[in-house]
């Protein structure tokens, strides 16, 4: 017998769960399947499930006895994985507790259970954690075939993004040069290597330039990545005209920036340009602030996208654009 099963890539899986599951969408009666790269996720409501979603009838076995975290709390809990690390995000500390507990006891495989503890913090990027179970805080996560290690307690790291870098990465094409500003431990560098980009990431975070170095080992892709420590306005002037696409996912500060990324544009460059602003107009400052500091450009916004909801009537956005040069 076939179920309605919300079909998405394994690598966006948890964060489709998450969304599900706050939409009570989830059909817990049955398992969540995977398949040549694809995860079926069962739904209980397939005419409630948003357009962005695709639905599908696919046969999945009945759920057995395999204890999960919802099954022992009596709130719908989200989390995420990172490895076998766990992220949760509960300000009431018992909840916290509760949901710490659940996971351990649950099949999910857990070394660790974080809690965020703080906002990111400071140039580094890098957020406190309230360890709830074990120690560790490194961890190991797989996106698109590629592995990144890392230690959230001294570096940034998304899991929530690995779609919206995905949808970058498929525009990277061989012999590309690209350049992230911003580069944290590689989760643009890296992927983009898989392509035939030579890729230049930067970051003021030694640490995480540490990480983008083994990652890049770790990936096979160390020839074809050069990873700098340092404010990328200082680097800038060392790679004028080099690049052909520049990524900044640097939100509420890439303005500050831009002089740089003009600095680093080559005769054409495509900009990957991320912000957080209001919902009642999310595209317009990024798109102002680019057009004056781009002044040797033609520029053309090629996309406009809202990567997610950041913040009560607030949206982390995304503009595409490509500068030519006049």
């Amino acid at each position: 017998m076939t179920v309605p099963c919300v079909r998405v890539e394994r690598e966006a899986g948890e964060e489709t769960r998450q969304a599900l599951a706050k939409l009570d969408l989830l059909d817990r009666d049955h398992e969540i399947v995977h398949e040549d790269g694809w995860l079926y996720i069962p739904v209980a409501a397939p005419e409630s499930v948003p357009d962005e979603f695709t639905v599908v009838d696919r046969a999945v076995p009945r759920r057995e006895t395999q204890t999960m975290p919802a099954d022992l709390v009596e709130f719908d809990p989200t989390y995420e994985r990172l490895g076998d690390v766990v992220l949760v995000d509960e300000d009431d500390p018992e909840r916290a507790r509760e949901l710490a507990d659940a996971i351990v006891e649950s099949a999910i495989p857990a070394k660790t259970v974080l809690n965020r503890a703080s906002k990111i913090q400071g140039e580094t990027r890098v957020r406190e954690w309230d360890v709830l179970a074990g120690e560790e805080t490194e961890a190991v996560h797989r996106e698109y075939g590629c592995e990144f290690a890392l230690d959230l307690a001294e570096v940034y790291f998304s899991p929530r993004l690995a779609t919206e870098r995905h949808r970058v990465v498929e525009q990277v094409t061989a012999g590309e040069r690209a350049f992230d500003m911003f580069a944290g431990v590689g989760p643009f560098v890296v992927p983009f290597t898989k392509h035939g980009a030579e890729v230049v990431g930067v970051d003021i975070n030694e640490r995480a330039i540490e990480y983008l170095r083994e990652n890049a080992e770790r990936n096979g892709a160390a020839e074809r990545v050069t990873a700098i420590h340092g404010d990328v306005r200082a680097v800038a002037p060392d790679y004028e005209g080099w690049a052909d696409r520049i990524v900044m996912n640097l939100p509420h500060s890439a303005d500050e920036f831009l002089d740089a990324a003009v600095t680093i544009a080559g005769e054409e460059c495509i900009l990957h340009y991320y912000d957080i602003q209001h919902e009642d107009d999310p595209f317009g400052p990024g798109e102002r602030a680019i057009r004056e500091a781009t002044e040797p450009y033609d520029v053309s916004v090629e996309t406009r996208r809202v990567v997610r909801s950041y913040a009560p009537h607030e949206d982390n956005v995304v503009l595409d654009v490509r500068l030519t040069h006049r």
